[in-house]
């Protein structure tokens, strides 16, 4: 399809797009704009620019509707420290957002304009999306338990961050009520092996093996620990949806309050 001719397939020939096709949730932090970046590139690695000289950036999809042509249009946009490059993609034609996203990467991954990451000299991963995985998901304060804390916050729920529900016990919950009794555990795909997302190691695998290993058993020994002392154990991974995650913790934790 080129310039703005009308397609057959597409819905909005008659009919101007709903917001949830193309616009954004307002009041998003840059953290949570960034992730949704990330799930509809496939990742942060896809989401490269090659600014020649060794240099990378982080590009990122901006969707605009023309409301005189009823036609949704995506851009890729980057910046390269003095200036932000930006690049046509052509129209996207989805019901929703998140896809509309997802189609914009993809045509500007066949257009050429994203680069391949390539693994530093001593990288122990197996590839550059197993790279990414490591470092986004490694120490603490990650993008989803910071927008999970963030919707927690605004519901009016106090809680403490990175603490060890029970004491003497070398185990810290990413999210603790204390009071309600609560833990809240955001998973990494990477290191507690994601059964949708986690790709097994291909090289050193007998390393990784039994790194994995050992997490899941640590997992599953802190879950039974803490439920026998009475602890409510809500485990979360990484790529679920904030919303939804903040609505099982909430009501969990508002839940817990009514009993006692």
């Amino acid at each position: 399809m080129s310039g703005t001719a009308k397609s057959p397939q597409n819905p909005w020939n008659d009919k101007t797009p709903p917001d949830r096709a193309w616009k954004g949730r307002p009041g998003r932090t840059r953290a949570a704009q960034s992730a949704e970046q990330d799930r509809a590139a496939g990742g942060s690695h896809q989401r490269l620019v090659d600014l020649g000289d060794g240099r990378f950036a982080h590009a990122s999809v901006s969707l605009r509707l023309y409301a005189k042509t009823r036609r949704i249009r995506a851009t890729l946009r980057w910046g390269d420290g003095s200036k932000s490059p930006e690049v046509y993609l052509g129209e996207v034609e989805h019901a929703t957002r998140a896809a509309n996203l997802a189609a914009a990467w993809e045509r500007a991954r066949a257009m050429g304009l994203l680069a391949e990451e390539t693994l530093p000299k001593g990288s122990k991963a197996s590839s550059p999306a197993v790279r990414a995985s490591m470092r986004g998901n490694r120490g603490r304060d990650t993008k989803p338990e910071m927008l999970l804390r963030s919707l927690l916050h605004r519901e009016g729920l106090r809680y403490r961050v990175n603490a060890r529900p029970i004491k003497g016990l070398r185990r810290s919950g990413d999210v603790v009520f204390p009071k309600q009794k609560v833990v809240v555990f955001v998973d990494g795909c990477f290191w507690h092996v994601c059964p949708e997302h986690h790709r097994p190691a291909t090289r050193n695998t007998e390393f990784w093996n039994e790194k994995f290993q050992n997490n899941q058993r640590r997992d599953i020994e802190t879950t039974r620990l803490l439920e026998e002392a009475g602890w409510t154990v809500i485990r979360a991974w990484e790529h679920e949806a904030p919303g939804d995650v903040a609505q099982r913790v909430i009501a969990t934790v508002r839940g817990t309050a009514h009993r006692t």
